[in-house]
Formats: C-alpha cells, structure tokens, sequence
C-alpha cells in the first residue's frame, strides 16, 4: 500500500551528548555512533515516533532506533514495517527499510546515506492495511571527518524523564493542545423527578382481597392497559366456615325445590295441579340456585381461589412499579394504597438555583451537565435532549433558592427517581481559550499541574489555573496551543519525578 503523507501535528528535536565507540553503560543505556547523536519526536494522525539516531556521514552506517507507538491505545507497535526516508530538494529519495522489531516496539533502521546534503526526514510506518508518512524535520548528511546530524536542532529540555517502556506498560495518552470553547453555565444541587403526571398510586376501587396472580414487584415493567393488581370484590364480613355452611345448607334447599318442580310438572300433565302452583315453584327454585350460587361465590372469595368476577388494576401508561404496598391475599378497604406506579422516561430534574442565576435562563437551556456521587463520569445533554419547563415564582425561604424545572430525555435506569445530583445548566454564551480534558490535571500540594511534552520521554510540568469547568473538559491558563499535552498518566510522571537521583533512568536498546 502506498503511503499517504500528512502533516504532523508537533515535531521536537533534540540533541543528544555523544559517548563515542564506548557501549552503553548502566546507567543511560542508549548506544550512539561517534560523533555526533540526536533525537527527534514526531507525530502523524495514528502514529508517534520517537526516533534516536547516530551521526550520519557518506559511507558509514547510523542506526536510528524509531520507537513506534500507536497512539490509538498508545501501545508499541508490534507488527509492521518502518522506514526512514531522505529526500532532497529535488525530490530524489533514498529509503532504508526495517520490517523486523529489535524489541517490542523498536525498529532499528539502517541508514547509509548515499551522498552528502541537506535532506527532509520522514518516517513511513506500514503496517497491515494501513500506512502513514510522518515528517521529522530537516537532517544534514556529512562526510567521515565531518559528521551531519539534526538540521537547527533545539537545545535538549532538562525534563523529567518518562520512557517509552514505562509509557507503554501504563494507562498513557497524549494530544496536541488546541483552542476551544466552553459554554457559560450556572449550577446547583438538584433532584431527579417523574415527568408531570409520570407518577401514581394505585388504589383499591372496593373492598376485596388482593389476588396473589398476577404479583408486581418493583422494577417490573408493565404495557399501557396490562393488570398490575387483581382484587376479588368480598362478598361479606362473615367467615369461611360460615360462608361453607350457607352453601351447604342452600344446596340442600335446592336440591329439595328441584324435586318439587319436577313432582308438580308430573302432577301437572296429570292436571293434578295447577299451572299457577309449578310457577310458584319454579320461582322459588330460581331463587334458592341464585342464592347458591352467591353463597359459592362469596365462599371461593373468601378461599382465594375464585378467579371469576375479579376486578384489575390496571397500568394507565407503559411504565415500571416503583412500590408495592400490599402483600398477597390481604382484605383491603376502599381506597387503600397499593403500590405506586411511574413512567420512567422522560424525566424532570428540579435545580436549586440562586435567584440572579435563575434569570439567565430567560433564552432556555443550551445543555445539561449532571453529576452523581455514584458515578465518576458526568451525564452530558445537549440542548435537544432538555427543555426549560418552569422557573418556580417564591424564592424557598430556607434555602432562598428557586426551583428551576427541566426536562431531560433519560430514563430512571440511567438516573432513578429520587436521586440526589448537581446540575450544570449551560447557557447560551461561551468562553474561548485552551480547552483540555480534565484528566490531564494533577493535584499537587493543592497546585493543578499537567505535563507537556518536550520530546519522546521527556516532559515538563507546568502549573495552570483552572478558568472554568464543563463536563470532562477545563478552560484553563498556562498551556499553549499547539504544545503536546499528557492526558492520561499524568500522575505517573509525577511519581516518576519524585524517585531519587539513584532511580535507573535509562533503557537498553
């Protein structure tokens, strides 16, 4: 695949003291050709490369060991192929090649220039379908006596020292820092709520005891019309066993009226009666089987067991039981509570703010910004997922707060109802500056800090002053645009910084 070049995003260049012929020893570790060596850090779009390099020379051989880190991850790049390129002004290219890792994410390129000049560096890093040109400066090419190197190389910055190999083993991520935007907001504690009429309590319509099938629960989610709860009307105060008695006594009275219909009808074909008496009877046998089969009723009422003549409450919406207040089979009066019913999504936040701040809300809300003591991340909403809904007109007299109403589009699986969280409100206006993520910041003795990056493992701690917070992100004062920022690992530069002059702080190649 052909290599597509890009312009990076940051290039350092630093020079590095020569120890000639002599092997590395223990405590730098970096082995250089004579004369004189260098260093250069690049970045592309998906590739870092930190490449230190001998001096170069017509004739002789300089190893540049390219420490290739994927900054997708920030891992060493374990599979590919790197390759360093020279190209004069009239495009003429020299390229020396390395497809085999000396270590875990070190390419040692070969690197015997041709001839003598000023050439443009470049790193292509190819790795299984992708590629990427990385450009790392301008380098002079020299002869045996008079060696070349880095072309207006910057003097090497006393950082602190992080190397790639402990980069590589921890949680470590860099970016470029860049200018941004963040919206002005005004906060305060909140309390997560069901939407207007989002939220009921379910009631017994009369007497009766609760059915234990169907049996809610909370968290139960239930279809709009689907019984929630299921009564059997009672039929009287009197017990079981007295109920039993009843139906046994009216069987018998039926049984009996049943024969003495069937006697007269007999009689009747015989005109041994009158029609008027077998109507009599006739009555008096339809009333005996409908007080019966009350007496049933009201029996199999009492047992439990009736599921005839029930009655359902039932879900006025899709929603979730929040509560359940009745246990199974228990006799309940009119209007008792039986549990409470909401409907999860939407949901209102109500913010305490104070008054001044509750009248900048006059154009709305541009956003939401939610944070819980439960979750180290924030819930961020953008101006289409919330409405103002109402800024309360009495200010609390205990919290001289008002209440400002706002509706979100989240469900109480992400945020229950009844959570206690604070508020951001985003406005419509913005502050502009260096805008980097939160997690760049370290707390030290109560200073905010970041580190940026000088060169491949060197870095510099600066101290900034936090302007404002949104989210995951800060506005703050002492970084500069287009500088390398750490944004993950920060604490374990500091860490490394506080390790004794007796700590190892070099790595062998």
């Amino acid at each position: 695949m052909k290599p597509r070049s890009i312009v990076p995003s940051l290039l350092f260049v630093t020079v590095l003291a020569c120890r000639g012929a002599e092997a590395p020893d223990a405590d730098h570790g970096h082995a250089h050709a004579e004369g004189e060596s260098w260093a250069v850090t690049a970045w592309g779009e998906r590739y870092e490369v930190f490449a230190e390099t001998g001096a170069l020379a017509v004739g002789h051989t300089a190893t540049s060991n390219a420490h290739v880190t994927i900054l997708a991850g920030f891992a060493p790049l374990e599979k590919g192929v790197v390759t360093a390129i020279l190209r004069d002004s009239g495009g003429r290219e020299q390229r020396f090649r390395q497809d085999t890792m000396k270590r875990s994410g070190i390419f040692s390129v070969e690197i015997q220039p041709a001839s003598e000049g000023t050439f443009d560096l470049a790193f292509a890093v190819e790795t299984a379908g992708d590629s990427e040109v990385i450009p790392a400066g301008r380098v002079k090419v020299g002869s045996p006596a008079a060696p070349g190197g880095l072309v207006d190389a910057a003097e090497e910055v006393a950082g602190v020292s992080f190397l790639k190999e402990q980069q590589w083993k921890t949680a470590f991520a860099t970016l470029a820092i860049a200018e941004g935007s963040l919206r002005e907001g005004v906060a305060g504690p909140a309390r997560v709520l069901p939407a207007r009429g989002g939220a009921v309590v379910l009631t017994a319509a009369v007497d009766a005891i609760v059915a234990p099938d169907p049996w809610p629960y909370a968290g139960l989610d239930v279809a709009a019309g689907a019984p929630v709860f299921r009564l059997r009307p009672r039929a009287s105060d009197r017990g079981l066993p007295d109920l039993a008695a009843d139906v046994s006594s009216l069987e018998a009275e039926a049984e009996a009226a049943h024969k003495r219909v069937a006697r007269l009808e007999e009689l009747l074909r015989l005109e041994a009666t009158s029609a008027a008496e077998l109507e009599r009877a006739r009555a008096a046998s339809a009333g005996l089987d409908a007080r019966l089969l009350a007496a049933r009723r009201g029996a199999e009422v009492a047992s439990g067991s009736a599921v005839s003549g029930s009655l359902d409450v039932t879900a006025p919406w899709a929603g979730r039981v929040a509560e359940v207040t009745v246990s199974p089979g228990q006799a309940v009066a009119a209007g008792t509570a039986l549990g409470r019913f909401v409907r999860p999504r939407p949901l209102w936040i109500q913010v305490a703010l104070r008054p001044a701040d509750a009248r900048r809300l006059r154009d709305g809300a541009a956003g939401l910004i939610l944070r819980s003591a439960s979750s180290p991340d924030p819930i961020e909403l953008d101006a289409r997922a919330v409405r103002l809904v109402s800024v309360a007109p009495e200010v609390d007299p205990q919290t001289a707060t008002l209440a400002v109403t706002l509706e979100i589009d989240r469900s109480a699986s992400e945020l229950p109802i009844g959570s206690a969280v604070e508020a951001e409100i985003l406005l419509a206006g913005e502050r502009r500056g260096v805008v980097v993520p939160h997690s760049a910041l370290v707390d030290d003795a109560g200073v905010s800090v970041a580190y940026v990056q000088d060169s491949g493992e060197s870095f510099s701690r600066r101290e900034v002053r936090v302007l404002a917070r949104q989210g995951l992100r800060v506005l703050v004062d002492g970084l500069k645009p287009g500088e390398r920022l750490v944004t993950v690992g920060a604490a374990a530069i500091r860490r490394s910084s506080l390790l004794s002059s007796g700590a190892p702080e070099g790595h062998v190649h």
